[in-house]
């Protein structure tokens, strides 16, 4: 059996492949982003939430591709915990932007993009992300992501710029006394990225309003400034995306990319069943 992960910061989504007939089965647990959580910490997690549903033992072949698995150090995290739950399987543990590159593009050349609650950009070469400009991470980047757009709009509540009607609305819809109460949670979740990107929620609920979609707007114009127009005739390929994000605001993404003078590929969701496709067609290939 074969099993394919696609990991972000928030959830992770598994499927659990049979070869012999191609069919698969879904899963979800949270999110192992090794810079916030560590292998014993991955290993309880794995075994309360996903291997009670079948056999770790039958699993032969494993492909994880995850955030912040872009470096070694962070790999051998994931490496070591799903080494230890999965100990019959081959191991394979890449970045979510490989992931997502693979389940856009498959076998061919071209320029991939998440927006999810964080962001990455890639040229890729049918094989592999062969160029990346750093996005940042939430606190100094991240622009178009859910952390970056949730972040503009809180920090335009705690300072009293929204209009009365919204500053109502976001109020109760966040349960928020007091500015306090924001900077505690902050500075004290394990997950701040998380917690700024739970806003971006209003922003999908209240998208027609002209505050919010422009401030999903200007996030996204911020992330072709910074990010996408930045790789060498990036207009030369086609957009392609995949998040919760780019996909809830595809529309406000697809004027901005267009003002950009970038034609729009493919825009989904989760890559998930793309890489099932993508890891089946190789296998029929061997």
């Amino acid at each position: 059996m074969i099993l394919i992960a696609d990991s972000g910061s928030t959830k992770t989504d598994w499927a659990l492949i049979n070869p012999e007939n191609n069919s698969f089965n879904n899963y979800h647990t949270v999110g192992y982003n090794p810079y916030f959580i560590d292998t014993e910490s991955i290993c309880y997690s794995l075994s309360e939430n996903l291997v009670k549903y079948f056999d770790a033992g039958v699993v032969t072949e494993l492909h994880f591709y995850g955030a912040g698995c872009g470096t070694s150090s962070k790999r051998k995290i994931l490496e070591d915990a799903l080494s230890k739950t999965f100990p019959h399987a081959r191991i394979s543990v890449g970045h979510d932007l490989l992931g997502s590159a693979r389940a856009l593009l498959g076998d061919e050349k071209g320029f991939a993009a998440i927006l999810g609650t964080g962001a990455n950009t890639c040229i890729y070469d049918g094989n592999d992300c062969v160029l990346n400009i750093d996005s940042l991470g939430y606190l100094l980047g991240d622009e178009g992501s859910g952390s970056y757009i949730g972040k503009k709009i809180v920090r335009d509540f705690m300072r009293n710029r929204l209009e009365p009607e919204l500053h109502a609305r976001f109020k109760e819809r966040f349960q928020i006394e007091s500015n306090e109460q924001i900077y505690q949670t902050l500075y004290t979740t394990q997950f701040p990225n998380r917690y700024l990107a739970g806003f971006c929620k209003f922003a999908d609920e209240y998208v027609t309003h002209p505050y919010i979609r422009n401030k999903v707007r200007d996030s996204f114009r911020d992330f072709f400034k910074n990010l996408v127009s930045k790789y060498p005739n990036y207009n030369q390929y086609s957009f392609n995306c995949v998040g919760s994000v780019g996909y809830v605001f595809s529309g406000i993404l697809i004027e901005v990319a267009n003002s950009y003078d970038m034609k729009v590929g493919k825009i989904i969701q989760s890559p998930l069943n793309d890489l099932v496709q993508f890891h089946t067609k190789n296998i029929n290939k061997k």
